[in-house]
């Protein structure tokens, strides 16, 4: 139970999330190809239309209004602005300036994605992260979203959860670009830390000073096994590695990743060296490792020994591990945003408490001297979530993936009486949803 204050000030930022693919639709990319090779966990999945952001937009601006947000977090689509390498499609790039010209229009501060995972399907064969040319694609793109971005006060991410891209499409091959090499991981690491300060050199030549970060996908650790030293080492090894590497090397200028026998690097990058304006942190859950004898040697497992009751998608529900992480990055010295924070309820029942016991932490965190200036909910609407497809629901709306009308969830009341009143209070006992068409339109 918590006993400090339960006020937000009136400087602190609540907002919602988005990625252009997730949501947007019609996008050719990366992931559409991985999609068409039957990589999804049901193989037939497509994103497709996703929930046809790309037109209705306005109408979703209205929706984060309505729920007491003042910033609106979504990405740019490399492929829709470099369709083929060196060729840059003018019409999508004033879309998206009209796009967040309205967000503006709408009182919403953009928060600014510039890579959410997905690449141009050129880019994996010509110039993938692993080699260096990488960086001059990286550098062109950034340079010609820079204009999109005058005038906007935009917070600005670089890199959206960079360790589960690495994690995922490097070292496991789980999603594009499918590959499995340890040495290629590292080396894709340490340009991703160039790319970032390529990114803050070309924003800061048409900008000026800009508020750049990363957001960086952070778990809870704990052994699987509590009494089985392998499993402890583990943790040991791997909360440094996965949570604050990356986050290191952009305060500091020097890479360390230790996890033996599968990826190690040890590099310095000085033009990194205190390159963000805030930390990025993306929280849902925590992870019990244990020890395999086999390569990658580590198995991730997700518990419920405080018996809250797993999410939807089989993810543990640990608000005391979103606290602990908030205040492992204070040590940074740089002002704090939740970028993401989220379950999926697929019922709408329950996460109304979900955002009550995380926004606690926040709180409490702040209490303890983090600098925690905003809290972004994962996300505004329902959407394709990767390699799950149309299964989970984490918006704040509920999609008809059939229609795609928006539907509230109780969660659309709870949220904006907290944002709005600036007052953390208990939410209404959790009843069935009655989801209504929204009015929004």
């Amino acid at each position: 139970m918590r006993t400090g204050p339960l006020h937000f000030p009136a400087s602190f930022t609540f907002g919602v999330a988005t990625s252009a693919y997730q949501v947007e639709g019609g996008i050719e990319n990366d992931w559409a190809q991985w999609e068409r090779q039957g990589k999804l966990k049901e193989p037939h999945a497509r994103c497709g239309l996703a929930v046809d952001h790309w037109h209705r937009y306005e109408e979703d601006y209205a929706l984060a209004k309505a729920v007491g947000a003042t910033a609106f977090r979504l990405s740019l689509e490399w492929a829709r602005i470099e369709p083929t390498r060196g060729q840059f499609d003018a019409k999508a790039l004033e879309a998206y300036r009209e796009r967040l010209l309205r967000l503006r229009a709408y009182g919403l501060r953009p928060v600014v994605t510039l890579h959410h995972f997905t690449h141009p399907t050129w880019f994996h064969a010509s110039t993938p992260w692993h080699l260096p040319e990488s960086l001059e694609a990286f550098r062109q793109y950034v340079r010609r979203c820079a204009p999109l971005l005058e005038g906007l006060d935009a917070l600005v991410i670089s890199f959206n959860e960079p360790m589960v891209l690495l994690l995922g499409g490097y070292l496991q091959g789980l999603m594009p670009p499918g590959i499995t090499d340890g040495a290629k991981t590292m080396a894709a690491l340490g340009n991703l830390v160039r790319a970032h300060a390529i990114a803050r050199e070309e924003l800061g030549q048409r900008l000026g000073r800009v508020e750049l970060g990363i957001s960086q996908n952070m778990l809870s650790f704990a052994p699987d096994r509590w009494w089985h030293p392998l499993d402890r080492s583990l943790v040991r090894l791997a909360a440094p590695a996965y949570n604050h590497a990356f986050h290191e090397a952009l305060s500091t200028g020097h890479l360390r990743v230790f996890m033996p026998g599968v990826a190690s690097t040890d590099v310095r990058i000085p033009e990194a060296r205190d390159s963000v304006e805030f930390v990025g942190v993306n929280y849902y859950t925590r992870a019990h490792l244990r020890f395999m004898p086999r390569p990658p040697f580590i198995d991730f497992k997700y518990r419920d020994p405080d018996a809250r009751g797993l999410t939807d998608i089989g993810w543990e529900q640990r608000p005391e591990g979103f606290l602990q992480l908030l205040q492992e990055v204070k040590r940074y010295g740089k002002p704090v945003w939740v970028t993401e924070n989220g379950i999926d309820d697929r019922k709408g029942t329950v996460r109304p408490e979900y955002l009550h016991a995380h926004l606690g932490q926040v709180l409490a965190a702040r209490e303890q001297g983090v600098d925690v200036q905003g809290y972004l909910y994962w996300s505004l609407l329902d959407n394709f979530e990767w390699l799950e497809g149309w299964g989970p629901r984490f918006g704040l709306y509920r999609v008809d993936f059939d229609t795609l009308e928006r539907h509230p969830t109780p969660a659309c009341d709870y949220f904006r009486t907290v944002a709005t009143g600036r007052v953390l209070v208990p939410p209404a006992p959790a009843t069935a949803t009655g989801a209504q068409p929204s009015a929004a339109r």
